[in-house]
């Protein structure tokens, strides 16, 4: 073999190595290409996927903040109705104790009352002595009405009415200011009315006046609530 034809078989040979290694290059960039392809793919779904999770995680978030405010504003808002409705009934019940308050103003008909609640008590007690509290400023009446009370009492009860006596160291609470009463006369005040208590102050039956609203305002608390908001309140 001359020198040009091992030349030219180099040069083939050389051409022929040239094109496998262009052959496999391709072949590797096209591999590579496809390998970047779906590595960019996973990590573009990986990443669409964590955000896709963060907004679900937010807008949950959003949601049950939503819930919290809107149950808070709820029950700010009953407190608020139960409140009113709380104070409508207080205010009847005051304008009911100021009522009572004005019963005694009619001096014949208070006295008459009185007699009644001197009876009940003296009957409720059924002790041999009894002591009657009452307001100082009810002093007189009482003292006429325990008369009054004691002839009832032996004529409704076919039996002697017990020996009365007027304590005049205790002394009830004095009328409310103004004949109005308030929530600062609760206790500090009395509309009238009287004690009856046995004689050595062991048994007592109060019947105040502000004592009785209190038992009827108690027992009948439901059907005023019903009256002032309707049934289902």
């Amino acid at each position: 073999m001359n020198d040009t034809e091992v030349s030219k078989t180099i040069s083939q040979m050389v051409m022929f190595i040239k094109q496998e290694a262009e052959e496999k290059a391709a072949e590797i960039a096209v591999s590579a290409e496809e390998e970047f392809n779906i590595t960019k793919l996973q990590l573009l779904e990986a990443e669409k996927a964590r955000v896709r999770k963060e907004f679900e995680r937010r807008e949950a978030a959003i949601e049950v903040k939503k819930k919290v405010e809107y149950s808070k504003q709820l029950n700010e808002s009953r407190i608020k109705v139960l409140q009113a409705r709380e104070d409508a009934v207080q205010t009847v019940l005051h304008e009911a104790f100021s009522a009572l308050a004005a019963l005694s103003n009619d001096q014949a008909k208070y006295k008459s009352l009185l007699t009644d609640l001197l009876v009940q008590g003296l009957h409720k007690l059924s002790e041999p002595r009894a002591l009657v509290r009452c307001r100082q400023v009810d002093q007189k009446l009482v003292e006429q009405a325990i008369s009054a009370a004691q002839s009832k009492y032996a004529a409704e009860l076919g039996r002697p009415a017990p020996e009365v006596s007027l304590d005049t160291a205790h002394w009830l609470p004095p009328p409310p200011k103004e004949g109005k009463h308030t929530h600062d006369d609760e206790f500090q005040s009395c509309c009238g009315g009287v004690v009856v208590t046995s004689a050595d102050g062991k048994i007592v039956c109060s019947n105040t006046l502000d004592d009785r609203l209190r038992i009827t305002y108690g027992s009948n608390l439901p059907h005023i609530r019903a009256l002032l908001f309707g049934a289902a309140a």
